[in-house]
């Protein structure tokens, strides 16, 4: 049995990879820790979706080609994901609730840039600046969550995934409201609303400082610079060369860009192999099923933000409507993400969490398929719905399946690399849609963007821990294993 197995026989809460203790009941509650942490992450899961239906008025008023545009979606996943490692590693040195700080006043800072800037080149510095803060804050944001001990964990994570889920999902309708009412910058800005929503998380401060995390080691040392350098220029080079053809990126640079990738990889391999406790750290990749959470969820997510991406415009051909037509009618399918929080308890009480998530994994498969397959609002709807289902289900069954691969003291780093995979297959998939959409018919695309989930349900059924089981009845119920 490896050292990460944990064994009960009485009822007790277990940090991941460490010895029983006692059940804390001094815990703060899930459910009013997770709201308070749901609100936080609004604001950053609307700037996902709200300024996709405001490109087309951002590429008029600037005065630059729609292609161009792109990218203001594009630097936001980026940063995000590259972020999100870089605050798993802080960490190990400030509280949750410092980390939560640093992100939130990024994200509103670099959302005013954009919202401000004079030339799409400064709105996008704004947006990297707001995606990096945006990263932060989700990591803080799940730190929290998953240092509460037991069901109070998924409860948390629960509301969580729905929040974001929800306001993903509806960032098309208020991406509309907002520039038919007040323009495009005002889409942007959206984020600045973080910084009073942060208050409303004052009074949890004591839970947010530390809840449980278990000692550090030697992660707490100086900052693996050329390890996060080499894997920012690897997930850098993949989205872009992605969305190469959909920004008409010339031949050289593209070429240049995919050796630049190519480099960051052999790179990245290096600096894992020769410096273990780096910005990669050897031990918790090579975790048995830490990598293999890392695909699915990459891979969920990618499907999600693919469709999402793509079902506005879809909804608008069919129904000869505007953007703020089609928000109006995603409203449904938001509303699963609420449903898919709620059900996430009641079936990791029933099935591992291996088997729920490749349970995610096919439906976002088939969600993908559904908007690819049939024309009409009806279908797109359903077939978004599901994904949503997928992607709010995932993110809490997979975030609170991680700290069980690894080390108590590795959790919050692990928790940055795999949060990293998820943004960065959110960003993946709209990318890969968007560039193949000028070479093969949309549904062609789509049905190559169903490849990955699928990738992400063969990895489920295929290469689980040899330990995963059902949870047994008692204070760890609920904890998807």
């Amino acid at each position: 049995m490896s050292q990460h197995t944990r064994q009960r026989t009485t009822p007790q809460t277990i940090p991941s990879g460490g010895a029983p203790t006692p059940e804390r009941t001094d815990a703060p509650d899930g459910r009013r820790l997770g709201l308070t942490l749901g609100m936080l992450v609004l604001p950053m899961y609307v700037a996902l979706g709200a300024p996709s239906v405001a490109l087309p008025a951002i590429g008029r008023a600037l005065a630059v080609p729609f292609g161009a545009t792109a990218w203001i979606l594009a630097a936001w996943s980026l940063t995000s994901a590259l972020a999100m490692p870089v605050a798993g590693r802080l960490l190990a040195r400030w509280s949750p609730f410092q980390v939560l700080v640093a992100g939130v006043v990024a994200l509103a800072a670099g959302s005013a840039l954009a919202g401000a800037g004079p030339t799409l080149s400064v709105v996008i510095v704004g947006r990297l600046i707001g995606g990096a803060g945006a990263g932060a804050t989700v990591i803080a944001v799940f730190a929290a969550a998953t240092a509460l001990p037991g069901r109070h964990r998924i409860q948390a994570l629960g509301i969580i995934a729905a929040a974001s889920a929800t306001a993903s999902g509806c960032g098309t309708l208020l991406g509309g409201v907002v520039t038919a009412w007040l323009g495009w910058r005002a889409v942007l800005a959206i984020p600045v609303l973080a910084l009073p929503l942060l208050l409303a998380a004052l009074p949890s401060r004591r839970a947010l400082t530390r809840s449980g995390s278990g000692e550090r080691n030697g992660s707490t040392g100086r900052l693996d610079v050329v390890g996060a350098a080499v894997l920012s220029v690897l997930a850098g080079s993949l989205i872009t060369l992605l969305q190469a053809h959909s920004v008409g990126l010339p031949a050289p640079v593209t070429l240049v860009v995919a050796a630049a990738g190519v480099l960051a990889a052999v790179g990245v391999w290096w600096r894992v192999r020769s410096t273990p406790d780096g910005f990669v750290p050897r031990r918790v990749i090579a975790a048995r099923g830490f990598l293999a959470t890392g695909l699915v969820g990459g891979t969920v997510f990618a499907g999600y933000y693919g469709v999402l991406f793509r079902a506005p415009s879809l909804i608008e051909q069919t129904t000869g409507g505007g953007p703020l037509e089609a928000g109006v009618i995603l409203v449904p399918a938001a509303a699963c993400s609420v449903l898919a929080g709620r059900l996430v308890g009641t079936l990791t009480d029933r099935f591992t969490g291996w088997q729920v998530s490749a349970g995610l994994a096919a439906v976002t498969v088939v969600g993908v398929l559904a908007v690819a397959a049939f024309n009409g609002p009806i279908p797109i709807v359903v077939g978004t719905a599901l994904t949503v289902c997928g992607f709010a289900g995932a993110q809490a069954v997979l975030v609170g399946l991680a700290p069980d691969l690894v080390a108590a003291d590795d959790r919050d780093t692990a928790q940055g690399l795999l949060n990293f995979m998820n943004a960065l297959g959110g960003g993946i998939g709209p990318a890969t849609v968007a560039g193949l959409s000028g070479i093969v018919p949309v549904p062609v695309a789509l049905a190559v963007l169903a490849a990955l989930p699928l990738a992400g349900l063969v990895v489920s059924l295929t290469a689980r821990p040899a330990a995963d089981r059902r949870p047994e009845p008692d204070a760890t119920r609920g904890i998807p294993r």
